[in-house]
């Protein structure tokens, strides 16, 4: 059997990575061998932002990578069939594997399907009910065409059936990105948060690193559209966390290129690099986030795959969205999520709560580290 799997994003990433592990296994332990190989549309191009994460999670480099780079989603989706096209033509796989929600596994799985190869989803079935958002079309299409949907959680193979998607192509499997996080606990845990910080913070006209000597401290990561490129919008987040979580305890900002982009064109970076209490960091690999999340009072994030890891370290999740394909973490759902969009009073509502809370770690069905064994299994035991 050959298998090509397509990564195009750092989510990616993390969700590729036990899958290879899970390959290289059965490759060990069975005469029937799987020819796999990894290509990186390049949709994520920024080393900083690539590099480290294959480094950590210990994937293989690419057997190819497209190039694909930055530009409009018609331009990332038409450059990634065309390249993606001569792939699948030249090496012939039996089963083109897709993870996640970004541009790439829409191209690639339209791409598989025009030329008759099987193609399956790993985290089918997440519906966040926004079709104003790009990645609601991505899993739309994807999993309409796709041949076999892996899902993370019950909630996810409801949407499918309510779909109308056959229930031979739905198999719940669990939450590939769990394994990931059990896999690389200790390790890191065994990373200091202040040489993170030394490590990352952000280069700025004479900014200053600096220690961080309490022991409490809140983390944010920003980076939707909707939260950064509206001043209006913004600016009461910023003026929220600078005059408020900051007059609390430190605040760790893992700041996203795009949002460094539009505070500046704002007028507020200054103010946001001179705060004493406020560390401006780079982009972060995993092991660097992970061990932020695991010892945070409370994150702010409108980021998917941070209300996951969230909700199994227990750490407090306030998700600056106002629609989530990631009901499973919310609290109503025994997560550690919740919903406040960029509503400053319910921000600061619920970050009161969140400050006032005990961790509480929680596991979801089959979010056990073993998804990827199952997800494999599914692949070998399709019948169609």
């Amino acid at each position: 059997m050959k298998i090509i799997s397509v990564v195009g994003a750092r989510p990616n990433f993390m969700k590729i990575a036990p899958f290879i592990k899970a390959i290289k296994k059965h490759n060990t332990d069975s005469t029937e061998k799987i020819e796999h190989l990894l290509v990186h549309t390049g949709q994520h191009y920024d080393d900083r932002m690539s590099r480290a994460f294959f480094e950590q999670l210990e994937i293989p480099s690419a057997d190819i990578n497209l190039g694909i780079g930055s530009g409009t989603h018609a331009e990332q989706v038409g450059s990634t069939m065309i390249e993606f096209e001569k792939v699948v033509k030249e090496h012939k796989p039996d089963w083109v594997v897709i993870v996640g929600d970004v541009n790439a596994i829409l191209a690639c799985s339209v791409t598989a399907k025009k030329e008759h190869i099987l193609c399956c989803h790993i985290e089918a079935g997440l519906r966040s009910g926004d079709m104003t958002m790009p990645e609601e079309v991505n899993r739309l299409v994807a999993d309409r065409i796709s041949d076999l949907l892996l899902t993370p959680d019950r909630l996810s193979s409801e949407n499918l059936r309510s779909e109308g998607v056959p229930e031979n192509k739905i198999v719940f499997a669990g939450n590939i990105m769990i394994d990931t996080l059990e896999n690389n606990r200790q390790k890191a845990d065994s990373l200091k948060v202040n040489d993170i910080i030394h490590d990352n913070t952000v280069d700025h006209q004479g900014y200053l690193k600096k220690e961080l000597n309490s022991p409490e401290f809140a983390v944010m990561t920003l980076h939707r559209p909707s939260n950064v490129d509206r001043r209006e919008v913004l600016e009461p987040i910023v003026r929220f966390i600078l005059d408020e979580v900051c007059n609390d305890q430190p605040l760790l900002w893992t700041i996203h290129p795009r949002t460094r982009k539009m505070l500046d064109s704002f007028g507020l970076l200054d103010e946001v690099m001179s705060h004493k209490n406020l560390y401006v960091l780079e982009p972060l690999g995993y092991l660097e986030m992970l061990k932020l999340n695991m010892h945070a009072r409370v994150i702010l994030t409108d980021s998917g795959g941070l209300q996951e890891e969230c909700t199994v370290l227990g750490t407090p999740c306030l998700t600056l969205r106002w629609n989530t394909e990631r009901p499973i973490t919310l609290i109503e759902h025994g997560g550690a999520s919740v919903l406040v969009g960029n509503n400053i009073n319910l921000i600061r509502e619920e970050y009161k709560r969140a400050m006032a809370k005990k961790r509480n770690p929680v596991a979801p069905e089959l979010w056990d580290g073993r998804t990827a064994e199952r997800c494999l299994k599914a692949i070998l035991d399709y019948k169609g």
